[in-house]
C-alpha cells in the first residue's frame, strides 16, 4: 500500500481544522484570539476549579518556556489572562481568565464541540478511544 506519512497526514488535518475555524461565522468575535490562545483558555476555562502555572502549560501543549511566557505576555496585554500571585510561593503566579476570555471561551467550546463531532462523525467509542490512544503514544514516543 502506497501512502503518506503519518506526520504529513496529521500535518494536513491541522491544516483544515484550521481552515475550518478561519471560516467560521462566529470569527470576527474570536478574531482577536490565536489558536494558541484559544487552546489555553480552553485549557483555564477546563480546570478553573485548580491553580495553574505557566509550567502546566509547558507541559500540557509541550512548549518551551519562553514560547509560553511571550504567549502569556501577549495575552495580558489583549486583556485574556490575569497572573495572580498566590500565598504560598511569591516566585509562583497562577492564571486566571478575564471576564472577557470567559465569554470567548464559551463561544469556543461550542464551536470546539462542534468542531470535535465533526471530527469524530462514523466513530464508534471504541474506535474514537483508539485513536486517542494511538495519538498519546505519538506523542509519548517523540518526546
Amino acid at each position: 500500500m502506497n501512502r503518506n506519512p503519518i506526520g504529513l497526514e496529521l500535518h494536513a488535518l491541522e491544516n483544515l481544522i484550521m481552515r475550518k475555524i478561519a471560516n467560521s461565522e462566529d470569527k470576527k468575535q474570536i478574531d482577536p484570539v490565536t489558536s494558541t490562545n484559544g487552546w489555553i483558555i480552553g485549557f483555564l476555562a477546563n480546570n478553573a476549579d485548580k491553580d495553574i502555572y505557566q509550567k502546566d502549560l509547558e507541559e500540557q501543549f509541550t512548549i518551551t518556556r519562553s514560547t509560553v511566557s511571550k504567549v502569556l505576555i501577549l495575552m495580558e496585554k489583549k486583556g485574556l489572562i490575569e497572573r495572580q500571585s498566590v500565598p504560598h510561593d511569591s516566585r509562583l503566579k497562577k492564571l486566571t481568565l478575564t471576564d472577557k476570555a470567559w465569554k470567548l471561551s464559551k463561544l469556543m467550546k461550542e464551536k470546539g464541540d462542534k468542531l470535535e463531532e465533526a471530527l469524530t462523525r462514523g466513530f464508534t467509542e471504541e474506535e474514537s478511544e483508539a485513536l486517542y490512544s494511538y495519538i498519546q503514544r505519538m506523542k509519548d514516543n517523540i518526546k
